[in-house]
């Protein structure tokens, strides 16, 4: 298997990086940076905010290989380090993304300051559920995804308020190459840390939106709980009328969470 290769797009204003905390942000399957640039704009005083895409979606290239999940983490690191060569960088992430902060904290604990997972779970679906999902869109394509992923990600009324936003993340889908996307599928259907949580040491926030049929509330209380088992630091939070996508669908709740989180993390010397 080769690591996939992620690029990312700067939220925050343009500024030398290092003067103020790094926060590195990640996607849910199907999204793009988009998905953040709300509650980016929102941090960018306070923190340099930089997004990534997954291997064939918004500005990453195509994966052509098989990945893990584990591996996207990898390549995480990989590219904050070709920005801010060892730095250590707080980390929050969406669905796929924030497995890949779960796998961050458990093989790349000693680079995170703190961890932020979003509509996630230590395993998520069924390996069938991925399995077929990455075979029907082989064959026909992402957009095949948009009807039931509109209904998956936003709570109720949510696209009645904001046609044209999440409109604009629903062409994200739409434009995903179908291959990665599969892959996206077979890495998520191997991915189960479940036994792995109680290795993780950094500060950690766990968020779910009530309205989520994907990674409900439990989802999150999971995580704290095999977190905690093994000595770190967690905690979970619901959010109301939220469904699939927090900082999409609440940016402002999810800023200020992330700010406290962050804030919290740096005064105390970053969990050392």
């Amino acid at each position: 298997m080769a690591r996939p290769t992620v690029k990312a797009v700067l939220l925050s204003p343009q500024r030398p990086l290092g003067d103020k905390p790094l926060l590195v942000v990640g996607p849910s399957l199907g999204t793009s940076t988009l998905l953040w640039t709300q509650a980016g704009a929102l941090l960018g005083d306070d923190v340099d905010v930089v997004a990534w895409d997954l291997p064939g979606h918004g500005i990453s290239p195509a994966a052509k290989e098989p990945f893990t999940v584990a591996e996207l983490a990898d390549a995480v690191v990989e590219l904050v380090d070709s920005i801010a060569p060892g730095a250590r960088f707080h980390y929050a992430g969406v669905s796929l993304g924030g497995a890949t902060g779960l796998q961050l904290g458990i093989k790349h604990g000693e680079r995170l300051k703190s961890l932020s997972v979003q509509c996630t779970g230590a395993k998520l679906g069924t390996p069938e559920g991925w399995l077929e999902r990455a075979e029907t869109v082989r064959t026909q394509g992402t957009p095949v995804m948009i009807q039931g992923s509109a209904q998956r990600w936003f709570g109720p009324g949510f696209m009645e308020r904001q046609p044209e936003l999440s409109g604009r993340l629903l062409h994200s889908l739409r434009d995903a190459d179908r291959f990665s996307y599969a892959f996206c599928c077979e890495a998520l259907a191997g991915f189960d840390v479940r036994a792995e949580l109680g290795s993780i040491r950094v500060p950690t926030q766990a968020l779910a939106g009530v309205e989520d049929t994907v990674a409900p509330p439990s989802f999150a209380q999971e995580i704290v709980e095999g977190i905690t088992a093994g000595g770190g630091t967690a905690s979970a939070v619901s959010l109301e009328g939220v469904a699939h996508l927090a900082p999409f669908e609440a940016p402002g709740h999810v800023a200020d969470l992330l700010r406290t989180l962050i804030a919290w993390s740096e005064s105390r010397g970053a969990g050392q």
